[in-house]
This record gives C-alpha cells, structure tokens and sequence, in this order.
C-alpha cells in the first residue's frame, strides 16, 4: 500500500482548514446549478473549510447581511433533483460599478471569505475575475475607510477564484459540455418528439442531430445565399419520399449572410407559400431551463463541484483564476480569461461576418455492411442512420444485416437508403433487430454471404458479443480472405462494460432511466417516517449503472462486483445511515449491482436493513429490470452514436482506399479490426486484438475501469470518510485553438 501511496497524489494532504469558501450562481440559471452547489458544500466541508452560500449572486453579495450564509452538511440534502439554483441567481448592476464590488469585498472579509467557487456564463466569470484583480486595491481603500484593520487586510489577502460554467447554450470556449446543456437538450427532444421546432445555437444544432431534423438555422453558421429554394426542395423531396412530417428547427438570433434575422415566422411564411403544407410553430423559451436535470448534468456537476473545491486548495498567488470544465471525458483546469478571450472571439467572428472562423472556433464505391449485436441500447438506430447517410454521402453503397450475426449467415441483408432511415434518431430498441449470437460457428455462411453481396467493409454495433465478434472474424482472416476487410466496432450496450472505450451508447439512456425511478421512488415517500430503498439495477457484473447512477441520484451506499464486501462493510453502513438518519435526512438509497455478490442478494440486504434500522427507519425495495433498456433515447446517447458511427465510417472510408489494390479490397492487418472508443478526452480506434490483455473474459468487464475513480466522490458526498486519488484531476492548461483541416 505504501508503494501505491508513492505514485499518486491524494487529497488527504490538501486541507482545507482555516480557509472559508464563498459559492454562488450568477446569470441565468440552469439546472445541475444545484448538484455543483451541494458538491462544493459537501467536499468543502469535508476537507475542513468553512463552506457559505452566497444567495442571489453577486447582489447578494453586494448587499451582505442574511445573503452570505454558512451552509452545513444538511442544507444541501434532497438538493440534486431540483432544477434551476436553490440559492438564487440574479442580475447585478451594482457589481459592475467599483462602489459595488467595495461593499462586496467589505462583507467577504467580515467572514474571512478569501476563496469563491462562481457558477454562471462568461458575464459572471469575468466580473470575478476583475473582482479578483482589483482586491488587494480594494481592501486598502477598506482599510483607510476604517471598515477594515490591518490585520484583517493581511489575513485576507489572496483572493481565489474558479469558476463553473452553468449555461445552457454551450456557448462557452473551453469545454465540451456546461452544466444545463443535457438537462435543456432533454427538454428541447421532448416537445420536438412530441411535436416539433425551435431552439438555441449549440442547442438547435445538437438538438437538429438528435432529433433527424430537416433544416436547422443557426447564428454561427448563416446558410448560403437561395437557402430559401434549398430548403423548400428538400422539404419537397422529403414529402415525395413519404415523409408525412417535417422539422425545421431555428435559434434565437439566426441570420442570413447579410446579417438579416431570420425568424420562425420568417419560416413559416416561406413554407406556406412555396409548398402549401400545414406549418405550426413552437417556441421552447423557457421550457428550455425548466424540469429535473439530467443524470449527465448530475454527475458532471457533482465532478466539477469538487474539482472547483481540489483547485481553490490548490491556488496560489500565482495561480490565475481558473474554470474547471470537460474535456472528453478528462477533467481539466484552464485560465478563466483565455476562455472568456476565446468565447468573445467567437462573438467578434460572427459580428464581422466571419462565419467559417466561428464555427472553425467551436470547434470510388464500396459496399459497406451495417449491423447491430447483442442486447438492444438506446442509441442504436441513431448510430445506424448517421452510418447510413454519412455512408451514402462518401460514395458507398450501404447494406443492413437483419438480427445481427445470425441474420448475417441466412442472409437477411438488404441495401439500405438515405429515405430508409428518417425518424430513426428518436427511435428505441434497435430497428434493424439483434441478437446475441456469435460468428464463430457461422464463418463459412457469413463467408458465402460477404461474397454474395461484396461486402467491402463492415460496422459492428452493440456490446460484449458485438467485441467478441470482431475478434473472431479478425481471428478467421488467416483461414477466409472474405473476412479480410475493414471491420470496426462501436460499443452500444447499457452496461458501459467494453474495453477500449470509457463510455457506450445507451448507458447514459439508462443512467437517466434510473435516476428518474430514484427521484420518483423517494418522492413517493414525501411526508412519511424515515424510509431507505434498496434498489438493483443492471450491468451484469459490471457496476458501471450502480455507481454512476448512484453518483447522480445521491446514494448513501452502492454495493458492486469490481468492489467485493463483506458482512462487516454492510453491517458498518448500517450504521452510517442510521447515524444519518438521527441528524433530520428522512431518505436513504441504496443501490445493488444484479451481480455485486451471490450470497448478499438484494433480498438480503434488504431484510439486513431492515432488521437493523427497526424504531428508526422501514425499508422498501425495487429491482428496476429491463426498464433500464428501454425507451427512447437521451439526447447525450442520440449525439453521441450519431457522432461516432459518422467517425467509423470516416474511418472505413480511409481504409477502404489504403487497402484497395489490383481492383479488389484486401485489409488483413491488426489497425484494420478496430474498436473505437472514448478514451479520456479522444475517440480513439484501437485494435481488437491489442484490447485482449484488458479484458476479463470471465465477467465480461475491462480489467480498469475508469468510473471505479468516481466512487470515493460518492462516498464522500454520502459522508464518509475515504481516501480520493486526485492525480487524475485537471491540472492547469492553456485553451488550445482547433486548426481547420484540409478536406480532400
């Protein structure tokens, strides 16, 4: 263990004690606001610092008194469901005055306040950090005003500041996702799937991926001049498909390459008068901020929470204030005005017109096959249209395979068109079907099958079998020259439990799936005694659901295989929840992994609690069951499967023309059997043979599984006391600018 303790760094040697943390939400608010907020409070106080709330935002700042208020461990319970921010967020134009930001310094030194965690848009976070340059000015002119002494100047000297991007639109430089954006994108795919419009620049445009709109019209991007004919055509050919419904999504400050706006109704008019058909609108506004958050929101609140917390105990007085964001799926640190720079680049891009720099700023034919395999995932049929069409749009002709492998060797393969695929995105389940039968006793039928089609290449969606597969054709290519082709691998399975990739298609599906069960299970209980739920989940042996779903809904304990337990483990949490429960907290959780131990069955821990909490709480229990599959999926599962499909079949598209030689495709190397995955902060395509030493084959899990990092954090904001590796957290960095690339 001492060996271990060598190579990382734990933030048991970071302590908070003595220092007083400020935490507020500024601007507009959006949901997660409250989760960022309860992890500060928690990982703030764990540490030893004095965590306040600051209500109101900067007014409440400003105004002091009953708006600066110490929070406990307790004021931030039954806190992660509720959307918007419990602390209040509001407009301040006294801040933006030097009178303002002296009363605002004034009331944080009457607290000792030196280190301030600020939650909002690119507005808040450069007030903070010209509040941060002006302080050492600020508490002298307290001082010579006599509202300050010497001595509280000197021990309040160093002001620190991170910041939490809370906002909606995306629309900041520097991070993938901000907190809101998978809440707002949730709500925007509700009313569009139900019936169908308008939204908000980033959020139009992912919400156009998610959802198969026909047109999107967005600031950044104007469409070219006769956008109107284009538009109207493609509606035409659209309806001359069959297509008896359209979608036209429009953002708020869409405008035309001259720099007209163009508005909703602008739309409708044009589409009326060309083409007749029936047009309704729908403005979002602000259903757009409103309901529960999301499960991506949650638990991307609740990591940049405490990383926000890790940093200020970090600064220094050379540090320069900073925003914790996501990058991929890393957690990074990055000076807050290169961001802020970056961002009104952005802006400035869009004034002068410069339409390709602000988008640059946001960052022959073959037959290629395309088949799901395994147990359906939400996100699936949104995979398989994107491959469909961005198949179709480099030249190939594309073919689906009906019932994975096992439809692959009786031949259920048909060609598959752009109009074949339209509504798919929305859809749950996987349309072109799945099973879970492997290749390996099929190949010379599948062999027949590649020959009798000229299969060039093929993508293989889906989960455990679906790897298994790949590796068995790969296997087969000394023995069959039909199998020698492209062959690429995109991990679609609920249970997250692929190696090669930290994240799959549908997980997040089902991560909101238990989530929304949690919050309604404990909401069921509103106004009775003091009630614990033991609820199980799915994911085989693979704790992935559990724990992150656990993370999200605000267990108190998460019991899975990858962390074996004991009679004792139980019986201490136990103990630790019924302590809780003491103190005023009238819900527990508990979640159980389906396969975490054999003897400690969910009935078992079930009747354990029960029988140990008797005169202090009752218990219930729920196995969520195949629930966790079904539906239709998030907008996070929507866009991601859109995205990467498009990226593997770029990808076979460039192997499809290394590999072509003598008039026939003959790819028989390692880097040509791929899976492509997220790792950390990349898609990366890796070889399916290279993956091997990562896998236990046994329990259908990787060997390392990068989640297993988050469950210390969910410890802690369940307060316990754990040891938290933070070697992988963010450590300071410079925005990087994406360079355009050179398309052929």
């Amino acid at each position: 263990m001492a060996k271990r303790q060598d190579t990382k760094k734990f933030f048991e040697n970071l302590s908070g004690a003595g220092k007083s943390i400020g935490v507020l939400t500024s601007g507009g608010d959006a949901q997660g606001m409250n989760a960022a907020v309860r992890a500060v409070v928690r990982m703030g106080i764990y540490v030893g610092a004095k965590v306040y709330f600051v209500h109101e935002g900067y007014q409440g700042m400003v105004d002091g008194g009953d708006n600066i208020e110490e929070a406990s461990w307790e004021s931030v319970s039954s806190m992660l469901q509720v959307g918007g921010t419990v602390i209040g967020s509001a407009r301040c134009k006294e801040f933006r005055s030097h009178e303002g930001r002296l009363k605002a310094a004034h009331h944080l030194v009457q607290r000792d306040i030196t280190n301030l965690c600020v939650i909002g848009g690119d507005g808040s976070l450069t007030g903070a950090n010209l509040f941060r340059e002006e302080w050492s000015g600020l508490l002298e002119e307290l001082v010579q005003q006599g509202l300050i002494d010497e001595k509280a100047a000197q021990n309040n000297s160093e002001l620190h500041i991170v910041g939490m991007v809370g906002s909606i639109d995306n629309d900041f430089c520097g991070t993938d996702m901000t907190i809101g954006t998978d809440s707002a994108l949730h709500r925007i795919i509700e009313v569009v799937d139900a019936i169908m419009t308008t939204a908000q620049r980033y959020l139009a445009l992912v919400s156009a991926l998610a959802c198969g709109a026909d047109w999107v019209l967005i600031p950044e991007m104007p469409p070219e001049d006769g956008w109107e004919e284009q538009m109207c055509q493609k509606l035409s050919e659209s309806r001359s498909r069959g297509s008896r419904l359209n979608i036209i999504i429009v953002a708020e400050g869409a405008i035309d390459r001259q720099g007209k706006a163009i508005t909703v109704n602008n739309v409708k008019d044009l589409v009326v008068s060309c083409l007749g058909f029936d047009t309704r609108v729908t403005i979002l506004g602000h259903v757009q901020r409103g309901g529960t958050p999301s499960a991506f929101d949650r638990i991307l609140a609740s990591r940049m929470g405490v990383e926000a917390v890790l940093a200020l105990l970090e600064a220094s007085a050379s540090t320069p204030a900073c925003v914790v964001s996501l990058c991929g799926n890393q957690a990074v640190r990055l000076p807050l005005m290169e961001c802020v720079q970056m961002t009104q680049d952005v802006q400035k891009a869009m004034d002068e017109k410069n339409f390709e720099e602000a988008v640059r700023l946001r960052g022959s034919s073959f037959n290629v096959a395309v088949l799901n395999v395994g147990a359906p995932a939400a996100g699936m049929n949104a995979a398989v249209r994107s491959a469909v069409r961005v198949g179709i749009t480099e030249g190939h002709k594309m073919f689906a395979v009906n019932d994975g492998f096992e439809g692959f060797y009786k031949g259920q393969i048909k060609e598959i068109k752009w109009g074949d695929v339209g509504g798919w995105t929305g859809q749950g389940g996987s349309i072109l079907g799945t099973k879970r039968t492997l290749p390996a006793k099929h190949l010379d039928k599948i062999a027949e099958q590649i020959r009798i089609h000229n299969i060039n290449a093929l993508l293989v969606i889906g989960g455990f079998e679906a790897f298994l597969g790949v590796m068995e054709l790969s296997a087969a290519r000394e023995k069959y020259n039909e199998f020698c082709v492209p062959m690429v691998m995109v991990p679609a399975t609920v249970s997250n439990n692929i190696p090669g990739s930290d994240l799959s298609i549908g997980a997040d599906t089902a991560l909101n799936a238990i989530t929304d069960t949690c919050d309604r299970i404990k909401q069921s209980a509103s106004g009775t005694k003091r009630r614990v739920f033991i609820i199980e989940t799915m994911g085989g042996y693979c704790g992935y659901l559990a724990s992150v779903g656990g993370l999200a809904a605000g267990a108190d304990a998460v019991y899975i295989y990858e962390e074996p337990f004991d009679i004792r483990d139980l019986q201490s949490n136990v103990e630790h929840l019924t302590e809780k429960m003491k103190t005023g907290i009238q819900r527990g959780l508990v979640l159980r992994n389906e396969n975490s131990n054999e003897n400690f069955t969910t009935d078992f821990i079930y009747q354990l609690y029960s029988e140990e909490g008797k005169g202090v709480f009752d218990c219930r229990k729920n196995v969520l069951g195949h629930m966790q599959q079904g539906g239709a999926p998030s907008p996070f599962d929507r866009n991601f499967g859109t995205k990467i499909a498009a990226k593997a079949i770029q990808w076979i598209s460039r192997k499809l023309k290394e590999s072509y030689k003598e008039g026939r495709v003959f790819a028989n190397t390692e880097d040509t059997a791929c899976l492509l995955g997220m790792r950390r902060r990349a898609m990366v395509f890796q070889p399916v043979v290279q993956l091997k030493d990562q896998t236990d084959f046994v329990h259908r899990i990787p060997k390392e599984q990068w989640w297993l990092k988050l469950r210390p954090l969910m410890k802690i904001l369940a307060k316990y006391k754990t040891s938290y590796d933070v070697s992988d957290s963010g450590q300071l960095e410079h925005v990087t600018r994406v360079r355009p690339k050179k398309v052929d």
